[in-house]
């Protein structure tokens, strides 16, 4: 029976641009959605837009626009931006679908029927962009915002709570009794001890006084659902679970839930966003009945200088600018190698060129010199060989990235396949296929190295296939491959016969570039 994966990114908020932080999210989604896919799963890889909110309703006010407008141009920007990154997602979802908004009341309505929503004055201070009620103490006295510290406004105003306060036990314990729930450690962590304070009843609701953009409440026409449980429960629309055609009692809400793609096996999360996804989001889901996503997993930061790259600070890398000069496989690498999936990582231009030139020298290398051999001592053909000779490593290599994938140690599994192209590289070395191709009585053994040298390379397309799929899709090509194999048939794939064909360099090394300022 085919496995089945559904993972998720954070919808994106509609107010600007992509940046380095979405693609690497993004791309990190990508990889998995690739790897899992070759080892036979069948994947919803969901992502999409998060339009509705004040901060769209302004952004859209100063740009002259009405704000279906500015979203439309957004989700345009966005969508594209991916299909340049080849984000191979399977559903790009919008806020503003009539299935979503749709799926959003009837979350609604069933936590209203259940008697889970009451209406109460608020009177606190209320961030704007990021669209969050704090305290008095959260503020202090300089009236900012604890998360991006910008000035904070004082509110007073009917609003519409869900009962969150309700589910505080049970979210511990199903922390507690589900440890790889929440991962890296540390933000499970994190979350325990945010919850060792009693946990307060959550504001779903804004009035239309002050913001006309959003779903109406099913039951309030005069206010609309919080802009955060709009987003979150996108998940679910995207999944299949819920009807809302259907009568109350019919629609899905339940724990059978074997008709749809839900639960979500994960849901990929910057660190940011932690409390949204594993405190408001579970404790809505344990009050529609439906349950919980597998696992959560939360990635650190892409910082300058030791801050966070945001937006408001003009900190922020265009990826695209890097993927113009560089290629979009070299960015995908980057964004995966060098940050340790759970901590946080700094963009500079020297660690890109390091991780580039480790493209270019060491996997790039190794194809030209393997392909250019063939040609030259075998007329293009690559020869009827066993082969075996690095079976050792290869086995080895794939235990390893299959062990790390699997643990979302995806800058590990990175590093063990590169790893595989140095012994190969090594391996050239040791055999001397030069020397081996001048004595007419190696012939045999200048067919073993060059055929064991395209079984590596035929299983490193594999291997590179989900962070550089673009480049696999080339290499295989010159393997006289029609695509890369999958991780499960990469060691099968005959070999012998095949016309090899040379071409430029995969990775053009970083000196021959025009490099100019990187951004």
């Amino acid at each position: 029976m085919t496995s089945r994966k559904f993972l998720t990114t954070p919808i994106y908020y509609a107010t600007g641009d992509p940046h380095i932080g979405h693609a690497y999210t993004t791309v990190l989604g990508d990889v998995l959605a690739r790897y899992y896919r070759q080892t036979g799963a069948d994947v919803l890889f969901l992502t999409g837009m998060d339009e509705h909110g004040q901060k769209v309703q302004e952004a859209a006010a100063e740009q002259g626009v009405d704000p279906k407008t500015f979203v439309d141009r957004l989700a345009a920007t966005f969508e594209a931006a991916w299909h340049q990154l080849n984000i191979s997602h399977d559903r790009f979802i919008r806020t503003t679908e009539p299935e979503h908004v749709a799926v959003v009341t009837a979350f609604l309505e069933r936590l209203w029927d259940k008697g889970l929503i009451y209406d109460a004055m608020y009177v606190g201070w209320y961030c704007i962009p990021d669209e969050r009620y704090w305290t008095e103490k959260d503020v202090g006295e300089e009236r900012l915002c604890p998360d991006c510290q910008r000035p904070v406004s004082h509110v007073e105003e009917r609003n519409y709570f869900f009962r969150m306060s309700n589910f505080q036990a049970r979210l511990i314990k199903h922390i507690e009794d589900n440890p790889e729930w929440i991962v890296p450690e540390t933000r499970r962590n994190e979350i325990l001890g945010f919850l060792q304070k009693p946990l307060q009843d959550l504001s779903i609701s804004r009035p239309k006084s002050r913001v006309r953009w959003g779903i109406p409440m099913p039951f309030d026409p005069e206010h609309v659902c919080y802009v955060w449980v709009d987003a979150l429960t996108n998940y679910v629309t995207g999944s299949g679970v819920i009807d809302p055609e259907r009568e109350p009692d019919d629609r899905g809400f339940g724990s059978d839930t074997s008709h749809s793609r839900w639960p979500a096996d994960l849901h990929l999360v910057g660190k940011d966003i932690i409390t949204t996804h594993c405190v408001y989001w579970p404790t809505i889901l344990m009050g529609v009945d439906l349950p919980l996503p597998r696992q959560v997993l939360a990635h650190g930061w892409w910082v300058a200088a030791e801050t966070k790259m945001s937006k408001s600070l003009g900190n922020v890398v265009d990826p695209l600018a890097l993927r113009e000069e560089f290629g979009t496989d070299a960015v995908r690498w980057y964004l995966l190698r060098d940050m340790p999936t759970g901590s946080d990582a700094s963009y500079t231009p020297e660690r890109f060129l390091q991780r580039y030139d480790e493209l270019a020298n060491v996997l790039g290398n190794l194809a030209s010199r393997v392909i250019s051999m063939i040609d030259k001592y075998r007329e293009g053909i690559i020869p009827d060989a066993p082969g075996k000779a690095m079976d050792a490593e290869i086995a080895r290599t794939l235990e390893a990235v299959s062990e790390n994938m699997d643990a979302f140690r995806v800058h590990d599994a990175l590093a063990a396949a590169m790893d595989l192209a140095r012994a190969a590289n090594g391996y050239v070395e040791d055999r001397e296929p030069w020397a081996q191709a001048k004595d007419p009585e190696r012939a045999g053994d200048l067919d073993e190295t060059l055929a064991t040298l395209a079984r590596v390379l035929t299983v490193l397309t594999a291997l590179f296939e989900p962070v550089t799929p673009e480049k696999m899709a080339d290499l295989a090509s010159r393997l006289g491959l029609a695509t890369p194999p999958t991780l499960v048939e990469a060691t099968r794939v005959p070999l012998s016969g095949n016309v090899v064909t040379k071409g430029e360099p995969l990775f053009p090394r970083p000196e021959l570039l025009a490099k100019g300022d990187l951004p």
